[in-house]
């Protein structure tokens, strides 16, 4: 890895530049570049998030790797006029902020944008409208559709991730109109309550009753995918952007299924570390330590992403972190074209294996939608920051309405990496309920580390139902054991189903449900050959 310059350089910084939009609205930001030569390619980067955000933009190693950086307020945060609409503006501002951008006598003409979740949305949502001078994005840990993965999953209510994010949205909204002049007040006394006790906050009945946030009755009334969710999903076409686009995801980020399928449609790099949403490129998530190497600083995760901008990288296809055994391995594609996909049948009895069963007596437990399984750990963006990732599952498995199935301890390693899915044959009393599915590594000493999961709401009595566990790398070490829970909640990452199949139900509407799941259900494990 080449060393950078560390010496001292001379820099000009701007700060709160006015951009101009289509529509009139005045957009600003700070715009940092060498004091000296030029003209430069320049970096954008656009945030919903405030100042703060800004802070921990890479604008050091960008400006000695040669750009000018822009940092930029979204419409209706920071310093920004407007109101801010979530995902609605991005691609029509980002393409006239480029426009701007390559006007300016700094400008060499040539715009690259990065970003982290809403501000990759950003960079691809400017993609997708093709602006003359775009010449590359690195999206790290992004939805590839607004429905689909970011507020719905397998047809369930990304309740938790919306409800954390909604309100501190509604929250810097509110800030925003304040510094404007606007009375602010009544609208924090009621968002304020909610975003300091989610707990409470997502137990609200009906769920679309969740009060101060603006967006919240169009994101909880729109189930289906339908007009509202069309007319965002035609501000990212996949198939307008045609510029390279470098790929960041985490295994227990709750975009990971999106950062895939931005990957599948768009190809390019593709980098995937054991990384959290909110602690991307650490070197530990949840209650396990991967070691040092784990981090994208042990990379040069940074130094590579500006280089794919530069035009200059040479790195590997696929690079991927492979959990238990802790290392980094170069791939050519992803999937990998030698996993062997292998089905682990659910034995009723709570045996998992790849034997098919012989006795077909289902499985059964009753669910309480009063009374949801709890969300410990994940994929998840919750209140609490440290409520993710892999996380002990015994208390878990204790409850009467979760069941778990275990293989034999193993006498050799095991590498699931790939696309993980359970396939379920299940029945229902109720008119609607949810199946989940949790893939669990249970290490010697009795801990039951999560490894992925996943839900499908249904509004079938019976039949077979997939659930997507999006995917994994990780190798069961010989000793362990390889486990699957099924149960029909996993709260508050879901809303409830109070088992009716009505969408705005209330406590009187919570009807208890008794489950049935057959023998012949079973997991599709990745199996690569050791």
């Amino acid at each position: 890895m080449p060393k950078l310059d560390r010496s001292p350089f001379p820099v000009t910084v701007e700060h709160d530049v006015p951009m101009p939009m289509r529509d009139g609205t005045v957009l600003r930001g700070s715009v940092h570049r060498p004091a000296h030569g030029g003209p430069f390619p320049a970096l954008l980067m656009r945030t919903p998030y405030g100042e703060d955000s800004l802070r921990t933009a890479p604008v050091t190693p960008a400006l000695r790797a040669g750009f000018a950086v822009v940092l930029q307020h979204c419409r209706g945060r920071g310093s920004s006029d407007g109101e801010f609409r979530p995902w609605a503006d991005e691609g029509a501002d980002g393409h006239d902020t480029i426009t701007w951008i390559t006007a300016q006598p700094w400008s060499n003409g040539e715009v690259v944008m990065s970003g982290m979740s809403y501000l990759a949305g950003c960079a691809l949502q400017a993609a997708a409208t093709r602006p003359p001078g775009l010449k590359a994005v690195v999206a790290s840990m992004t939805p590839h559709d607004f429905h689909d993965g970011l507020k719905y999953h397998g047809g369930a209510f990304a309740l938790g991730s919306a409800l954390n994010w909604g309100a501190l949205q509604a929250m810097l909204s509110l800030l925003h109109a304040a510094e404007a002049g606007e009375d602010a007040g009544p609208g924090l006394a009621v968002v304020l309550p909610v975003l300091h006790d989610q707990d409470a906050a997502a137990r609200t009945l009906p769920v679309g009753d969740i009060p101060g946030i603006p967006w919240w009755r169009d994101w909880t009334s729109h189930v289906e995918r339908d007009a509202y969710w069309e007319d965002l999903a035609d501000t990212l076409r996949h198939d307008r952007i045609e510029v390279p686009v470098m790929h960041v995801a985490g295994w227990f980020d709750l975009f990971l299924g999106g950062t895939l399928e931005n990957h599948r449609r768009l190809g390019g790099p593709l980098v995937i570390g054991p990384w959290s949403h909110l602690a991307p490129g650490a070197a530990g998530t949840g209650r396990l330590f991967f070691g040092a190497a784990a981090s994208g600083q042990a990379i040069g995760l940074e130094q590579r992403e500006l280089a794919f901008l530069k035009g200059e990288d040479t790195g590997p296809a696929v690079k991927i972190f492979v959990m238990g055994d802790d290392v980094w391995r170069d791939e050519e594609t992803w999937p990998l074209e030698r996993a062997v996909e292998t089905p682990y049948y659910l034995h009723t009895g709570g045996l998992l294996s790849p034997e098919p069963p012989s006795a077909y007596e289902p499985a059964t437990f009753t669910f309480d939608p009063r009374d949801p399984v709890p969300t410990v750990g994940g994929p998840t963006l919750l209140a609490d920051p440290t409520n993710v990732g892999p996380q002990d599952q015994r208390d878990v498995e204790r409850r009467p309405d979760v069941l778990c199935y275990s293989t034999e301890v193993l006498a050799s390693d095991v590498e699931v990496t790939g696309p993980v899915s359970v396939t379920l044959h299940a029945e229902t009393s109720a008119a609607s309920t949810d199946w989940t599915a949790k893939l669990v590594d249970v290490h010697p000493d009795g801990r039951a580390m999560s490894v992925i999961d996943g839900i499908v709401r249904v509004a079938e009595p019976s039949g077979t139902f997939v659930i997507d566990l999006v995917a994994t790398s990780q190798v069961f070490k010989a000793g362990h054991r390889i486990r699957v829970e099924i149960s029909s909640s996993n709260f508050p990452r879901f809303d409830r189903n109070p088992g009716t199949g009505r969408s705005a139900a209330t406590e009187a509407d919570m009807v208890v449900q008794h489950q049935k799941v057959f023998p012949d259900s079973y997991i599709t494990l990745p199996i690569v050959p050791r």
